[in-house]
C-alpha cells in the first residue's frame, strides 16, 4: 500500500513562513497519484488546504489562497505546501492524503473526498 510521509513542521511567530513536504512510496502504477494537504485543530472540522486536480492547475481553500502554494513532483510522489505570512489560525496538525483515483476535489460545501491514504500529520504551530 501507499504509505505517506510528511516533513516540515514546526513552530514560527506570526508572519514567518514554513514549508512542508509530503513523500509517498509504495505508489507502482503508472498513472498519476493524487495527493492533498488538509488541516485539523483540536474541537474543528477538517479543512482542505490544497491540492492539484487533472488539469494540473493548484487549487486551494479559502483559508489560504494567496499565502500557500502547493506544488507536485508526479515523478517522485513528493507534494510541496510552501507556507506564507502564518498567522495564529493557521496552527493545527497538517495532514498529507493520496488517492489513486482521480480526484478534482478538495471539499466543496462541506464535502471532502475521502482519501484511501494518510500520513501521520506534522504539527504546525504560529505564535502571535
Amino acid at each position: 500500500q501507499v504509505h505517506l510521509v510528511e516533513s516540515g513542521g514546526g513552530s514560527v511567530q506570526a508572519g514567518g513562513s514554513l514549508r512542508l513536504s509530503c513523500v509517498a512510496s509504495g505508489w507502482t502504477s503508472n498513472r498519476r497519484l493524487f495527493m492533498a494537504w488538509f488541516r485539523q485543530a483540536p474541537g474543528k472540522e477538517r479543512e482542505g488546504i490544497a491540492t492539484i486536480y487533472s488539469d494540473g492547475v493548484p487549487r486551494y481553500g479559502d483559508a489560504v489562497k494567496g499565502r500557500f502554494t502547493v506544488s507536485q513532483d508526479y515523478a517522485k510522489n513528493t507534494l510541496v505546501l510552501q507556507m506564507n505570512s502564518l498567522a495564529p489560525g493557521d496552527t493545527a496538525t497538517y495532514f498529507c492524503a493520496a488517492d489513486s483515483g482521480e480526484i478534482n476535489v478538495l471539499c466543496d460545501n462541506g464535502y471532502c473526498w475521502e482519501y484511501q491514504y494518510w500520513g501521520q500529520g506534522t504539527q504546525v504551530t504560529v505564535s502571535s
